[in-house]
């Protein structure tokens, strides 16, 4: 999230003159930034979850990406009404900003408690919010008709 954060910034600041190739190697260093976070990102949210609610997490991924992608568009469209001279370059500026925040957000996770990291590593079902063992017992006893 940092390059991205970068690219961000580096497209804020880009002058009104720019070529092309100033464009591209911007919006690479943004591609790049986001495809090295987003996959590993995507995978860890999925392996953290208990295989009997991989469904769900897959929803809850899919709900959080669609509500980022219309918040950012409506924030977008408010800097274009408020600031429009500058709108987009405010939009950026705020996109980078949220980039960086979201970067050490993610940075505190490899700061977990060693207790929890242990309990996810050997154990994901092990979280008792997750219920898995409701989930087993209902899986092993399959209700009775009447």
């Amino acid at each position: 999230l940092g390059i991205f954060a970068l690219g961000l910034l580096s497209l804020a600041l880009m002058p009104h003159d720019a070529g092309v190739a100033d464009i591209i190697w911007r919006m690479a260093l943004c591609g790049i930034g986001f495809g090295m976070f987003q996959s590993p990102n995507n995978r860890a949210m999925m392996n953290a979850a208990p295989k009997s609610r991989s469904g769900g997490a897959g929803g809850m991924l899919a709900t959080a990406r669609l509500l980022g992608q219309t918040s950012g568009a409506a924030i977008v469209g408010m800097m274009f009404v408020h600031v429009p001279a500058q709108g987009a370059m405010v939009s950026l500026f705020i996109a980078s900003g949220a980039a960086i925040v979201a970067a050490f957000v993610s940075l505190a996770r490899l700061y977990e408690r060693p207790a929890v990291q242990a309990m996810r590593a050997s154990n994901p079902e092990a979280d008792p919010g997750m219920h898995a063992d409701v989930l087993k017992k209902q899986a092993q006893d399959p209700p009775k008709e009447p």
